[in-house]
């Protein structure tokens, strides 16, 4: 049993979880991402069409179909249920930015070069920057409300705890997937600041906040 590949999946879960209850406690979706939701939700049906094809476990069955789901309900309530409280003024990052590389480099860099091996490699560079325009979006606003940091809290937790998944599995497995930890790492970059805020502001009890752009 890979204890960090379960806790990292449970982080992950846990880190919807909380963004989903947030949502429909305050039925607003103010200082959400929209766009970050959408590529998240772009991450996992690119990644889960293996699906229809591939059984690999009951767990791992579970799981995926759990992120879909979650994945789609949230892009729902925010472009559709509560899209009164979208603020898409600041949610003004350019996805382009992101698919245009990342559609290439899927193509250039893959284990093989088959729809679904392509599918997938997009998923895995994807997610690496799919938070962006939800840091982007607090860079603007300048805060983010305590709920939001938690998220983003155990969004970063999840691909820590699947850097020590990867240590493991080299070490237990001689196993090593250069896609996917050169990605995750990349991921796990883009966290480290708001990892110091999360732990010296919002566990003392502050409001997150950040010097508004000139």
């Amino acid at each position: 049993m890979n204890v960090f590949r379960i806790l990292g999946d449970v982080s992950h879960l846990l880190a919807i979880i909380i963004l989903l209850l947030k949502i429909l406690k305050s039925k607003s979706c103010a200082g959400i991402s929209g766009k970050s939701q959408i590529l998240f939700a772009l991450v996992f049906t690119t990644r889960y069409l293996d699906l229809f094809t591939t059984f690999i476990s009951l767990y791992n069955t579970v799981m995926k179909v759990i992120f879909l789901i979650c994945a789609y309900i949230t892009v729902y309530m925010i472009y559709v249920k509560f899209r009164k409280t979208f603020d898409s003024e600041n949610d003004s990052f350019r996805l382009e930015f992101l698919l245009v590389p990342v559609t290439g480099l899927s193509f250039l860099e893959n284990h093989s070069f088959t729809p679904l091996e392509i599918l997938w490699t997009f998923s895995i560079y994807l997610e690496s920057v799919a938070i962006l325009p939800q840091l982007f979006m607090i860079s603007k606003t300048g805060e983010a409300e305590t709920i939001t940091t938690h998220y983003l809290f155990f969004l970063g937790l999840y691909r820590a705890l699947y850097i020590a998944n990867w240590v493991w599995r080299y070490y237990t497995e001689n196993f090593y997937d250069q896609i996917a930890v050169v990605s995750g790492v990349v991921q796990t970059i883009f966290y480290c600041d708001f990892f110091y805020l999360y732990v010296t502001k919002v566990l003392k009890g502050k409001k997150l906040s950040l010097p508004m752009p000139v």
